[in-house]
């Protein structure tokens, strides 16, 4: 029986894929490289190129309500739930990272209810705010103060936009040059002759729920205009000054321009769906909208016909809420309800609106972003190469998410082959989908749903396409459990088959409805499939199913707590596993090399037909044996359900602690999640954790593991999905290399020690943590006699290097002098030895040390026992009278010194009277 070395086996998350958008305000720098958006009570800064995340900014416990970044990068806006408005400074860091530094700069409470809507002016230096109280203010960002507040709406802010008038001459002064022109006239030529930034030129629009649009110039802090047309809620604005135009979008299906000088409409867009976004493109010609029906629309603005093609109408989850515009980079973001981000490009819109006068295409998708994935319900590798992700997000679409390790050579907006970037989106159920699972080949991923059908989608990654396949339809409820063969099918010989055109033979399904059904797969698309067998098989839901690995035999597992074993081949039932006090919610057959495991009571235990591990909701693991199906383990460490189990690949021992041995006795371990949030590693051999995973905040649904560069990866509630990569090794390594070093080193301080190389003895002990030995060596020093000249220890030697350490030897130093001045037989020592301290640094020196972590309370210590051992001085010294006053009477009765008490060469007694 071979016998196992100790290892500590250490997974590190090496990378995460979080949300970042979870509703509420998106904004967008002016090179339209930096994105800010709402993630609950925080924000979230993020390099849209790369895919980085810049920074994150923690809340003050209140949902975001509105949130502005200034054109400039300068600045962050947000105001929360809390009727608090916090203003940021942002910087880049100075250490050459793509990391933003935020300093927040000033709180205020800009409404007595809270902020709706804001706008912030392209100058970076003003920002609006708009609140339920029906009041508009406008702030000075810098000086974080109110340069004006405007009232005038009768219900909520929607909608506001800064904007500067166009430089053009009034009408009135063009009309006739020999009437007089009135005082408006002139002051309208004023303002038209102004150059770009000036004051007088800047505008502010807002809009309300009464479906009145107002007109504020800031240099008059008053309202110029009240455009009056709608009929609903407007909820968004926009300007041009190559056209002097306005337009604003409303709820109630119309988009409307209006000419700036004039404040008149000029064209009414019946769009017909309730509109969140409007805007100018292409100087003027175009006016883009988005709202209930999910599709971005671009409309003529002198004939309102418009321009793109019928589209399909999405569903709500589709809406679009916010639509974001950036011509430096020719993109448009368009941000859906379903918390989904879609770019759009507009580079091309010129050359596609001169090929074709009436109607084109919709424009060209470049890039889409998920700002969250919602709860993270199973997922799987696909692909040969493992280098996608196939995700179910409490959706009825799965998706494929890009696992790609080499960053772009030329980062940019367009760029969609990042870590985490996502590639399709698998499109055809009509519910939420509960499970899914892939074939060995990673090109076959088959799905089952809440609309009791399972479907079977065929990956083909070099030509990015990503098709259904097939449909299965049979179960009378939701589909729970879903499971694919993994051995490559047989072949003859010649050239393997291209997996791609070779599906699978057969899919299991179970369902709610707590039947298990056996389908065989056509070989063509026209084919439709067919249910091989179906069986009666729980009681209650059925929540997994297992292949076993030749997939002879599969399990199911039920919220009945019990596990059956069938024959794939013909459905019948081979064993039960019983022992659970809970619904078992994930069930997985042991590889074929997993060594043999002893029972609890070490016996032998055949596993001849091989092992099968069950999670339940009792908070437990359990292995059992193919051979007698009994429990030969019992797991426990969870503090909640485990939902999620996994055998882990055979990983070799001996290559762990010796990579140059090659007899190598093959380890399995477990993987499993829970509800606790937790992930923990097992050792089946002796039922005991070997590690525990802590990075979620919610329960994990999900689990898979890449066995080529043996990756787990884990996906929860909380909407993360984290990568954990086995480290055992690395750290193996670094623990044998920390060992050989510790004994070197260990050895070179004995050597020191002996050889009275004080200087190299004293720093070796403070490196390697002796502080026995550090004692020793301070105490030779003040037992030196005689003590060498000048020097305050006993040996110059000791005073050079206590003078020459760093601040964190010399922290460390007091840190076991206060150790050592705890104990009154090592106190004189730590006293000697804190007298040199304060000999040899200045007082700026020691305070510094005192505002370094732990330097507080080491200071704190040393104060209490030195003054507790003054005062036992003290107390010595007023008590030594009685031997002064013993000593003074016995000279009184002429006891000399020399007398020795004997007289004439024998003792005689003194008598003291």
């Amino acid at each position: 029986m071979s016998v196992r070395t100790k290892v500590n086996t250490t997974y590190d998350p090496q990378r995460i894929i979080q949300p970042i958008y979870t509703g509420g305000d998106v904004a967008l720098d002016a090179d339209g490289k930096i994105l800010a958006t709402c993630l609950g009570e925080e924000a979230v800064l993020t390099d849209l190129t790369t895919a980085q995340l810049l920074a994150r900014i923690e809340g003050d416990g209140e949902v975001l309500t509105t949130l502005s970044l200034t054109p400039s990068t300068s600045h962050l806006v947000a105001c929360s739930r809390s009727l608090s408005m916090k203003i940021y400074a942002l910087q880049r860091s100075d250490d050459g990272s793509p990391s933003i530094n935020v300093t927040l700069t000033k709180t205020l409470k800009p409404h007595t209810t809270p902020v709706i809507t804001a706008a912030m002016d392209q100058t970076s230096t003003l920002v609006a705010t708009g609140g339920a109280d029906g009041v508009v203010k406008v702030w000075d960002i810098r000086g974080a103060y109110a340069t004006h507040i405007f009232r005038g709406h009768a219900g909520i802010i929607s909608a506001m936009h800064f904007f500067e008038v166009a430089r053009a001459e009034p009408a009135g002064l063009v009309r006739s040059n020999k009437k007089k022109c009135s005082r408006s006239d002139l002051r309208q030529h004023e303002v038209a002759n102004a150059p770009l930034g000036d004051p007088s030129r800047i505008r502010l629009a807002s809009g309300s729920e009464d479906g009145k649009i107002r007109i504020w110039e800031l240099t008059k802090r008053k309202s110029i205009a009240v455009l009056d047309s709608h009929v609903s809620i407007v909820r968004s604005l926009d300007y041009i000054a190559e056209t002097n135009s306005l337009v604003s979008g409303s709820r109630d299906k119309t988009a409307i321009i209006w000419d700036a000088s004039t404040w008149t409409s000029q064209k009414v867009i019946p769009v017909l769906e309730g509109i969140e976004a409007v805007g100018f493109l292409e100087r003027g010609s175009l006016v883009y909208t988005g709202g209930e029906h999910g599709q971005l629309r671009l409309w003529n603005t002198h004939s309102g016909n418009e321009m793109i093609r019928e589209q399909e109408a999405g569903g709500e989850s589709d809406a679009i809420v916010h639509i974001l515009r950036n011509t430096q980079q020719q993109f448009v973001l368009t941000v859906h309800a379903n918390q989904s981000l879609v770019i759009h490009s507009i580079e091309t819109l010129a050359e596609s609106l001169k090929r074709h006068k009436q109607h084109i295409d919709p424009l060209p998708v470049l890039r889409r972003i998920s700002g969250t994935h919602d709860e993270i319900i199973d997922l799987a590798y696909v692909t040969p190469d493992r280098s996608l992700l196939a995700l179910a997000t409490n959706s009825d679409d799965i998706r494929l998410v890009s696992l790609a390790n080499s960053e772009p050579e030329n980062p940019s907006v367009a760029n969609a082959n990042y870590f985490g970037a996502d590639i399709a989106s698998l499109k055809g159920h009509s519910d939420i989908i509960i499970c899914l699972t892939v074939d060995h080949s990673g090109q076959w991923l088959a799905t089952g749903a809440k609309d009791n059908t399972a479907r079977l989608w065929r990956i083909d990654q070099s030509t990015n396409t990503y098709e259904h396949y097939t449909t299965f339809t049979g179960h009378a409820e939701s589909i729970g459990a879903i499971s694919l063969p993994q051995p490559a099918p047989s072949t003859t010989l010649g050239a393997d088959p291209n997996p791609l055109d070779v599906p699978p033979p057969f899919l299991l399904t179970g369902s709610q409805d707590r039947t298990i059904k056996r389908w065989t797969i056509p070989k063509t698309t026209s084919s439709a499939p067919k249910a091989h067998y179906t069986r009666k098989a729980h009681d209650k839901d059925i929540n997994a199913l297992a292949l076993s690995p030749n997939s002879d035999l599969f399990a199911s597992a039920s919220q009945d707590r019990s596990v059956k074993i069938w024959s794939t081949e013909e459905g019948e039932t081979q064993g039960l596993l019983r022992g659970h006090k809970r619904g078992v919610w994930s069930v997985v057959f042991a590889p074929k090399d997993t060594s043999p495991i002893t029972g609890a009571d070490g016996s032998s235990v055949s596993s001849s037909r091989g092992l099968i591990l069950t999670g339940s909701g009792d908070k437990t693991l359990k292995i059992w044996s193919l051979s007698d199906y009994t429990c030969i383990r019992t797991l426990e460490g969870h503090t909640n359900s485990v939902l999620k189990v996994l055998w882990l690949p055979p990983t070799s021992q001996s290559n762990i602690d010796n990579p140059s041995r090659h007899n190598q006795q093959q380890f399995s371990q477990i993987a499993s999640a829970g509800s606790d949030g937790l992930v923990k590693i097992w050792d089946p051999l002796t039922s005991l954790p070997l590690t525990t995973l802590d990075n979620h905040t919610d329960r994990i649904w999900a689990l898979a593991f890449n066995p080529t560069d043996r990756t787990l990866v884990s996906g929860g509630g909380d909407s993360v999905i984290t990568f954990w990569r086995d480290t055992s090794r690395e750290t193996a390594a670094a623990t044998s290399k920390a060992v050989t070093e510790r004994v070197e080193q260990d050895q070179e301080l004995q050597n020191c020690v002996r050889e009275r190389r004080y200087r190299e003895a004293i720093t070796l002990a403070l490196q390697l943590g002796h502080p026995a030995r550090l004692l020793g060596l301070f105490q030779i020093a003040l037992d030196t006699q005689p003590a060498e000249e000048g020097s305050v220890s006993g040996i110059k030697a000791v005073d050079e290097v206590v003078a020459s350490l760093s601040d964190e030897q010399l922290l460390i130093l007091l840190m076991r002098v206060r150790d050592w001045n705890t104990n009154a037989r090592t106190a004189t020592v730590a006293q000697r030895v804190l007298n040199l301290v304060v000999r040899s640094y200045s007082a700026e020196r020691l305070a510094t040390l005192g505002r370094r972590k732990g330097g507080k309370e080491v200071v704190e210590a040393l104060r209490a026992y030195t003054e507790r051992h003054y005062r036992r001085v003290e107390e010595l010294w007023g008590e030594s009278w009685i031997v002064e006053f013993l000593l003074g009477q016995m000279g009184q009765l002429g006891v000399t010194e020399g007398f020795d008490g004997e007289v004439n060469g024998r003792e005689q007694d003194v008598i003291m009277v």
